[in-house]
């Protein structure tokens, strides 16, 4: 009689075990993604690398005073160069969070989208705008970093 008691009092442990193990693993976690902050891309940028269809073009043209100002949606071309925009006007990023694309809205013209990219190079916010001012056969990237008297934030 003892013998089937402690038979059967295992098996009711072992029951109560596996019930609960059984309970506890039906859970489904639910994952929330974090916040990202929207890119903040005000400031002036300067021109560290250009290319043309893969071919560097930084040392063929200077590129030491140009620079895009970005100030609350509208931005500034300083010591103009052919760019994709040959006027001052408005922006607008196409995700504020995960931004991939710029929107460039000179004034009294149509908007011009392309192709952006903000890479953190070596501790260091950068920018890049890829684009094809006139010839599609031509495609221009111009890698960019915010001047330090500017306000930083990676």
């Amino acid at each position: 009689m003892m013998k089937i008691q402690m038979i059967l009092g295992r098996a009711f442990l072992f029951a109560i075990i596996c019930a609960m193990m059984c309970f506890s693993s039906c859970k489904t976690e639910q994952i929330v993604p974090s916040q990202e902050m929207p890119k903040d891309i005000g400031g002036n940028w300067k021109v560290i690398k250009a290319t043309r269809n893969g071919t560097d073009i930084t040392n063929l043209v200077d590129f030491s005073k140009f620079q895009v100002s970005f100030n609350e949606g509208k931005y500034t071309l300083i010591n103009k160069l052919p760019f994709l925009v040959n006027q001052d006007g408005s922006y607008s990023l196409d995700n504020p969070e995960y931004p991939f694309q710029i929107v460039f809205t000179a004034n009294g013209a149509q908007p011009i989208p392309t192709a952006f990219n903000y890479p953190i190079v070596n501790g260091v916010r950068q920018l890049s705008l890829t684009f094809s001012p006139g010839c599609p056969n031509n495609t221009y990237i111009f890698s960019c970093y915010r001047l330090l008297n500017q306000a930083c934030g990676l």
